[in-house]
This record gives C-alpha cells, sequence and structure tokens, in this order.
C-alpha cells in the first residue's frame, strides 16, 4: 500500500537529550528495503505560490495557502505492507522527534 508520508515542522519538539537518529542512514535503509519510492525536501514557504479558480477568476497568492507556525518542509512516498508497516517506517525518521509526520494512503480509485 503507498502512502504519502509529509514531513512537517512542530512547535512542541521532543525533548529527550538523546541523539536523534541519522536521515541519511533512515533514507539508505528504506531505500534499499523499497519502502522509500521517492522523497525531497521542499522550499521555504516564502517560495510557495497558491493557486485557485473563484467565479471563474484566477487567483494567486505569494506564500502558503495558511497561515501557520507548523509548515510542511518535506515528503517521503512510502511502499508498505500495511499502516502498522508505515507507522514503524516514520517511528524511525528524525522528524518523528523534532517535528511531526503525516501519513496518508492514496486512494484506490475504481477502474
Amino acid at each position: 500500500m503507498k502512502y504519502m508520508m509529509f514531513v512537517c515542522t512542530d512547535t512542541e519538539p521532543d525533548t529527550d537529550p538523546t541523539d536523534l537518529p541519522d536521515v541519511e542512514k533512515w533514507v539508505a535503509d528504506n531505500d534499499s528495503r523499497g519502502r522509500r519510492l521517492a522523497g525531497d525536501q521542499l522550499a521555504p514557504t516564502t517560495a510557495a505560490t497558491t493557486v485557485r479558480v473563484r467565479d471563474g477568476e484566477l487567483l494567486v497568492t505569494e506564500g502558503p495557502f495558511a497561515e501557520t507556525t507548523e509548515v510542511i518542509v518535506g515528503f517521503d512516498l512510502l511502499d508498505c505492507a500495511d499502516l502498522d508497516e508505515a507507522i514503524e517506517v516514520a517511528r524511525a525518521h528524525p522528524m518523528a522527534r523534532e517535528g511531526r509526520l503525516e501519513l496518508r494512503p492514496f486512494m484506490d480509485l475504481p477502474g
């Protein structure tokens, strides 16, 4: 099952003083197991552009769609057997302690 894992900042990171996991090791481990299909960091929110169409009019706004202190800073596309495996993959990511990770399955569309 494929999951999009959004890597987000958090205003309340973990206070555990032990070293964070190495993200490069996390990437290499999950790439070698075929559980991480793609991933990358995103440019800061100052580089964001929001696009909407309302009443046929194109509205383009510089910046993110929402004003918030917690933002998406990256993503990973995961291919896991089930949600439990995806949670274990996310648990080992450094941002599980410094930020937050949102796992969202892809929809099964008919046809």
